[in-house]
């Protein structure tokens, strides 16, 4: 599962060494306006906010940190990458099944909910191919090439015959 997880994260750094800072930052693509760095960052900030928790086995991700640096600067994007990776190529395969408290706001407050370390690196992971399908949105609208054919697709997704 870590391995998978690293796989697909690897895409999004490909992704910052071909683009430049205009285009990371470029917020004109409708309709939501973002940027592939607040993405990035986003994706990023789920992940830390595990690593965050695990000590005191309570994960908040509502408790983001934003990094705006990771936002704003491809370098720091890069590094911020890096600093996740490196985090996960530690997790012992065992610690996997380690119960956690998850919180999150929903909408309408604050759930905790019980979940194993493996299910919140499950979730963090779909988060992570989800942003980068929009990510895919805005880049295709800024005419660049996306990294991968795989770029923003869950392995469960069915393809049209177009793209295979």
């Amino acid at each position: 599962m870590v391995q998978a997880i690293i796989y697909n994260l690897q895409r999004g750094i490909k992704l910052l060494n071909i683009i430049d800072s205009q285009q990371y930052n470029d917020t004109s693509v409708a309709p939501y306006y973002s940027s592939i760095g607040i993405h990035m960052r986003h994706i990023l900030d789920v992940f830390d906010c595990i690593f965050t928790g695990l000590e005191t086995g309570k994960v908040n991700l509502a408790a983001r940190k934003r990094n705006e640096l990771a936002e704003t600067k491809v370098e720091n994007g890069l590094e911020y990458f890096e600093v996740i990776i490196a985090k996960l190529k530690k997790i012992q395969l065992e610690n996997l099944d380690t119960m956690i408290e998850v919180q999150d706001d929903l909408g309408l407050g604050v759930v905790t909910a019980s979940y194993t370390l493996a299910s919140a690196f499950i979730q963090a992971h779909s988060h992570a191919i989800h942003h980068f399908a929009s990510i895919g949105y805005i880049i295709s609208q800024l005419g660049i090439n996306l990294p991968d054919a795989d770029f923003g697709y869950n392995p469960t997704t069915p393809r049209s015959n177009i793209l295979n």
